[in-house]
């Protein structure tokens, strides 16, 4: 049925995982469109209780967007590209009924990471990286995430790692409370089965209603989102844009000049 991803239901949890470890699992136009669907799937499925987001292979959950996408865009292609994944994806994910509950192996940056963060909460593998490094290409997170970092681990050091476009580790995600657990990869999947096993059996209602209110609770700008996708929008109209994509995909040092 998809062609990006593989999923599997068994005790009432469906695990999603993004199956492209070739190309460490980027996001294009097909994994976003996919993973709608199976959001979509799990919401309709009464068998479903809750649902993992996942990435094939050791290396990455998911490394980020697909450059190769980005070339040809200009500033209202990439304002459709964000307002398409958040409507599509991200915030379907976040608004989502049941609890899904991203297990983070590998690399997690920029969508990857906005991904991650979309999803009601997150485990780590002790091999996991986090970063934003949009700013790289002359570009800013178009997937949420200069809202829901900055929601999750506070407006300074959100500021920082998405101002440097720096890594972290599982550990100091864990310590900033990005992600709620840190465990040897190979009990990765183990352990967010255990935390599911144990929000599977409290009543669905009650669950639907607290997921709704904590994340009332965590907006502070209800037009957030929106400004981050205009934004992000209008900086495929920069040369810094086409510069950083160019130099991206052509394996060399971009040179900014600001326009």
């Amino acid at each position: 049925m998809y062609q990006t991803l593989l999923v599997t239901i068994e005790n009432g949890i469906c695990v999603i995982t993004i199956n492209r470890p070739d190309k460490l699992n980027a996001l294009n136009k097909t994994v976003i469109e996919e993973l709608s669907a199976a959001i979509d799937e799990v919401n309709n499925n009464a068998d479903v209780k809750s649902a993992i987001v996942t990435g094939a292979g050791p290396k990455a959950f998911i490394a980020g967007a697909d450059i190769s996408e980005f070339i040809v865009l200009n500033g209202e292609g990439g304002k459709a590209l964000a307002k398409k994944g958040q409507d599509l994806v991200f915030n379907k994910i976040e608004n989502s009924f049941k609890p899904i509950i991203a297990a983070v192996n590998g690399f997690a940056l920029g969508g990857g990471c906005e991904l991650a963060m979309a999803c009601h909460f997150r485990v780590a593998g002790e091999n996991a990286k986090f970063g934003q490094p949009e700013v790289n290409l002359g570009l800013i997170p178009g997937y949420g995430g200069t809202q829901r970092l900055t929601q999750l681990i506070g407006k300074g050091k959100a500021m920082e790692l998405m101002l440097t476009g720096n890594m972290i580790d599982a550990h100091e995600a864990k310590q900033l409370g990005l992600v709620n657990y840190v465990v040897p990869a190979e009990n990765l999947l183990d352990k967010t089965k255990e935390l599911l096993a144990v929000i599977n059996t409290k009543a669905p209602v009650a669950i639907k209603n607290i997921i709704a209110l904590v994340n009332i609770a965590s907006v502070g700008d209800a037009d957030g989102l929106q400004k981050e996708i205009d934004a992000f929008g209008e900086l495929f109209d920069t040369a810094d844009a086409k510069e950083g994509a160019s130099a991206f995909l052509e394996k060399r040092k971009p040179v900014f000049t600001g326009k």
